[in-house]
């Protein structure tokens, strides 16, 4: 026989009560699924549900966005989607902490050639540098015919790619807008 301790007797007995408790709880039919529920329903009690979709990858499960007050109290699987039927993958299930997160970037970051920190800038200032770099790349790249004299208009060194929960008006209106710059190189995440 194995000489047993008293502290493995005692931790062995809490388990075995544990269980035992637990056995009797099932047994007697009592389930925790509607006590799970009503504490769901009173935390988006009041709050209003809009429909959205995840925005991670091309599978579009439907989201459901409970607002209160202007401000975001949950997102979760909408069970009327055919998609997902309400569930979400890890990375959908942590949609809410990419809105409630007091380390998410909310300025614009810019770190110069050659230095080690960020700095926050300006969003107007960023928008007009990033005109300012797609242009010159495109103005020093363009090429218009090639050596065959065969008309391309087109620059090799921009790449566009899109999300794959964008929908087709912007999809469309982005397609154009790289190709009106001469961005041959466009692609999509949802085709990665």
């Amino acid at each position: 026989m194995t000489d047993l301790s008293r502290r493995d007797f005692l931790r062995y007995a809490a388990q075995a009560g544990a269980g035992t408790a637990l056995g009797g709880i099932a047994g007697l039919g009592l389930a925790l699924a509607p006590a799970r529920a009503r504490a769901q329903e009173l935390r988006i009690k009041g709050s209003k549900a809009i429909p959205s979709i995840c925005p991670f990858c091309s599978v579009g499960c439907a989201t459901l966005i409970h607002v209160k007050d202007g401000e975001i109290i949950n997102i979760e699987g909408d069970p009327r989607s055919p998609h997902n039927e309400g569930t979400l993958c890890p990375k959908g299930a942590a949609i809410y902490q990419l809105h409630k997160n007091v380390n998410r970037p909310t300025g614009v970051l810019h770190r110069k050639p050659g230095a080690r920190d960020w700095e926050v800038v300006d969003l107007d200032w960023a928008m007009d540098r990033v005109a300012e770099l797609v242009s010159t790349t495109r103005d020093e790249t363009f090429i218009e015919r090639l050596p065959n004299g065969k008309l391309v208009n087109a620059t090799p060194a921009i790449f566009a790619l899109g999300g794959a929960t964008l929908d087709n008006e912007f999809n469309h209106v982005a397609q154009k807008f790289c190709r009106g710059l001469g961005i041959i190189a466009v692609e999509n995440q949802a085709r990665i």
